[in-house]
């Protein structure tokens, strides 16, 4: 494993909590502040770690377009990442 356990634990709690709210939203504005959250802390985030996830997509997690279907795949990944 490339990235330590610790950014990998910090990612998922982030973007599973992020995505609970998100998921269930019926407003524009507050899901639009959660894209920029998300967004924002994929910058910061471990690169490898983004890499594995993103899986070379330049745009994962940060287009409004992909965010809902990007999230599902990145909060899978993170667990099964937890579980090995």
């Amino acid at each position: 494993m490339q990235f330590s356990h610790d950014s990998i634990a910090s990612a998922y709690a982030f973007f599973h909590q992020k995505w609970r709210v998100y998921s269930q939203s019926q407003l524009a504005w507050q899901q639009d502040d959660i894209e920029y959250a998300i967004s924002s802390y994929v910058v910061s985030m471990d690169p490898n770690l983004y890499g594995a996830l993103s899986k070379g997509r330049p745009d994962f997690l940060k287009s409004h377009t992909t965010f809902a279907a990007d999230m599902v795949e990145a909060i899978d990944q993170l667990e099964s990442l937890l579980g090995e």
